[in-house]
């Protein structure tokens, strides 16, 4: 069997970048969205459905806080209209190829040229390539399409970038019969070329061709269709599973080709399962020659005995009694022992030489058992098994060999017999077998179950992937069988389904034991700018950036370290979608607990001014802690605003007057902190405050001698009123009261009068 795969398989540019963009989004986000499945392959799409990814086919079923994807396969203008409208965020996706349609289609559209488009119309690229020129252009998919156009139009023929190259040949000839004027782009992927011409030749020299991709891919069918032109055995398959190994024969040549829409793990699987069918026909016993066949067939007769009786019979012996004919019989019924190819015969040990067994099958050549030949388990030495004298049951593999010699196995009794009980086992695919690694073989491991080969392809081997697969020979397996062929005594085994399911079970016990409330034990694992993932023992749960710290966090990482061992609190756990929260700041203590502790009355503190009001300004302390400077404690003396004397962001130092944790207030002074640090000032303010207090004493004294005046006038009066005098009492003008806190300025006396400006006047008249 010979296996060419074609070089031109698997993703194309378009599609990888389209993957590759949705597993970097799927790292910030839990779910994110595709405008449609993201390629065409239903078995990638389950895989993506699995992570996070969901297609949809309306944007009006997102919400604002949605990220969609556009795919590779590009959309109309409508549809990034209709999602910056409604604000939602989306990345763009779209093939650089496509694009550069979109954009020929819209240029000519808007020249009025009419487009034409080659392709299938329902097709999603097609369909977006047709919105960027109003949905005004025409789909044809072959030259038949061609007949109904109008004539003596001028047209922009572009191509879907996987139409075969042939079609669309044939529909350029046939449309500039239509065009008084032509514009042909070839818009065809140049890999949709060259793995469709890969395609074509590769179906010229071989038997079969598999076709691997969806079934709903565009590019996918074209290439089975192309193989079945030139091929008559072609076989299009979605997965491995679907692998027709029946039909393979050993002189085979077989084609691998797969779309643009094809992961290469599957492209890999394939083969190996092509691999393995090719080593169990190499290892099947060849079909002996005609001329063994006949001699196995052949009755076997020793000359000399039938001579001896010859001669007994001529000479009329009469020494012939009952005893005699008994031994002739049982001579005459030795002699005529059969064996032929896969006969068992119970044979007796006879000779154990270099580990090699020499049987005796009553034949006329003894048999012998090679050391490959004698057990399943090649660890397994017959000199330490078997005695000479001992019966064993033995499977005739060639009658002659090289050397004349019957050739002769245990291992395929042992096979069979082992073969026989292990498919007797109930419930054979759900149980877990203990097996152990034998060999490398290509795609994949060989092991032994029981005694029975079982192959084990790379990808069955553990979760993730295995660099080199010798690590497993001689190493002990925990198998589980998912593939029996009875007709080929043929097994397939994973360890991969069995760790899948420990896995599944321990993470089920694992989540069964997560309370909310409960402290953990956790590593960092990764940062992002929305918080902090931390395995808490094979789970990962997550720090929201706001349950970091009590104060606000700009990012993670000025907090958290990556492998930074810490202890969490569960806020939240959601065994369905597999998510937990958890709370880090929960665990550290709050600010104002020890606020008291931290900033005692009396001490002097410095801190970032970060807000200014009417009555004061706010000091940060710390995050989360922020004091209050009065405005009568802003400066020594006193001012109308805050700002002329400090600014936001200027750093100021205060000394504490009060901490109130209850009401979360601390009262600061930047005033204090400026008379303590300079003490000239102080002696100043000091001498300030004394001479208005002595002026303001000495006012104080004045307004008392006048209110008394004023009291012992109005007595004198009062007194006169009495005496009924009516005597004319001069009274004094009252005294004007002044003021304690000003003094009027002095009085300008002007230095012009009015007799002077009406002389001024009259001079000027005259």
């Amino acid at each position: 069997m010979q296996i060419i795969v074609a070089k031109h398989s698997g993703f194309c540019f378009g599609v990888q970048r389209a993957l590759n963009m949705v597993e970097q989004n799927l790292a910030e986000r839990d779910k994110i969205y595709t405008y449609g499945e993201l390629i065409h392959n239903e078995v990638v799409i389950e895989e993506l459905k699995k992570k996070g990814v969901v297609p949809i086919e309306d944007i009006c079923m997102l919400n604002q806080n949605d990220l969609i994807i556009i795919r590779s396969h590009g959309t109309g203008p409508g549809t990034y209209e209709r999602l910056e409208k409604l604000g939602i965020a989306f990345k763009d996706a779209t093939c650089p190829y496509v694009k550069r349609i979109q954009k020929t289609v819209k240029k000519h559209h808007d020249l009025g040229h009419t487009v034409i488009i080659a392709g299938k119309a329902d097709h999603p690229e097609v369909s977006g390539i047709n919105g960027w020129c109003d949905n005004a252009g025409i789909v044809v998919s072959d030259e038949k399409d061609v007949d109904s156009l109008p004539y003596g139009m001028t047209a922009c023929l572009t191509a879907q970038t996987t139409l075969q190259e042939e079609v669309y040949e044939k529909i350029i000839l046939r449309i500039r019969e239509h065009c008084d004027g032509l514009y042909v782009y070839n818009t065809i992927c140049d890999t949709a070329k060259a793995r469709q011409h890969e395609t074509e030749e590769l179906s010229k020299k071989c038997g079969v061709m598999v076709v691997i991709g969806g079934f709903n891919s565009s590019n996918t069918r074209k290439l089975a269709d192309l193989c079945r032109k030139y091929c008559k055995r072609v076989y299009h398959i979605q997965n491995p599973k679907e692998l027709p190994l029946e039909i393979i024969n050993a002189n085979d040549i077989i084609g691998i080709v797969a779309g643009a829409s094809t992961p290469d793990w599957m492209i890999r699987e394939v083969i190996a399962r092509m691999s393995e069918v090719e080593k169990t026909m190499a290892e099947d016993p060849k079909v002996e020659s005609s001329e063994d066949e006949r001699e196995a067939t052949a009755a076997v007769e020793e000359p000399d005995l039938k001579q001896s009786v010859a001669e007994e019979l001529e000479t009329g012996t009469t020494e012939a009694n009952d005893n005699h004919e008994t031994s002739f019989e049982e001579a005459v019924e030795k002699s005529m022992v059969r064996i032929k190819h896969g006969q068992l015969i119970t044979g007796t040990v006879v000779q154990i030489a270099d580990e090699e067994v020499c049987v005796n099958i009553g034949y006329k050549s003894d048999g012998f058992i090679p050391k490959n030949e004698f057990s399943s388990d090649p660890d397994v030495k017959p000199s330490e098994v078997l005695s000479v004298g001992d019966e064993i049951v033995v499977e005739v593999l060639k009658v002659k060999d090289e050397d004349g010699n019957v050739l002769l196995s245990r291992k395929s009794v042992e096979g069979k017999k082992l073969w026989d009980e292990l498919m007797h086992e109930a419930n054979l695919e759900e149980k877990v077998f203990e097996g152990i690694g034998k060999e490398v073989v290509k795609g994949g491991l060989i092991a032994s179950i029981k005694g029975v080969r079982a192959f084990v392809p790379a990808s069955q081997i553990s979760i993730k992937y295995v660099e080199n697969l010798a690590d497993y020979v001689g190493q002990p397996l925990k198998l589980r069988i998912i593939e029996v062929d009875k007709s080929r005594k043929r097994i397939v085994a994973s360890q991969k389904a069995v760790l899948m399911a420990e896995a599944e079970q321990e993470k089920k016990e694992k989540w069964s034991r997560l309370v909310v409330g409960s402290k953990v034990t956790g590593v960092v694992r990764r940062l992002t700018s929305f918080g902090a993932f931390v395995d808490i023992g094979g789970i990962d749960g997550l720090i929201h950036v706001t349950d970091i710290a009590w104060g606000r966090v700009k990012q993670p990482s000025d907090i958290l370290k990556v492998n930074q061992q810490i202890e969490v609190l569960i806020l939240n756990v959601d065994a369905e979608k597999e998510r937990i929260s958890l709370g880090y700041k929960q665990l550290q203590p709050k600010p104002w607990t020890k606020a008291e502790e931290n900033y005692p009355v009396g001490s002097v503190v410095e801190g970032k001014v970060v807000r200014i009001v009417p009555f004061g300004a706010f000091v940060s302390l710390e995050p989360t802690i922020d004091g209050l400077i009065h405005i009568s404690q802003v400066a020594v003396r006193r001012i109308a605003k805050v700002e002329d004397e400090i600014s936001v962001g200027n750093i100021v130092r205060c000394k504490v007057l009060e901490v109130n944790p209850e009401a979360k207030r601390i009262s600061l002074s930047r005033k204090e902190v400026i008379l303590d640090e300079n003490p000239e000032i102080a002696e100043e303010i000091a001498r300030e405050k004394q001479e208005r207090e002595r002026l303001n004493a000495e006012r104080a004294a004045q307004r008392a001698a006048i209110a008394e005046q004023a009291k012992q006038a109005e007595r004198e009066r009062a007194k006169a009123s009495a005496s009924g005098k009516h005597e004319r009492v001069d009274h004094e003008r009252r005294p004007r009261r002044e003021n304690a806190d000003y003094d009027l300025p002095p009085v300008q006396q002007s230095t012009t009068s009015l007799a002077d400006l009406f002389s001024s006047l009259t001079n000027n008249e005259e």
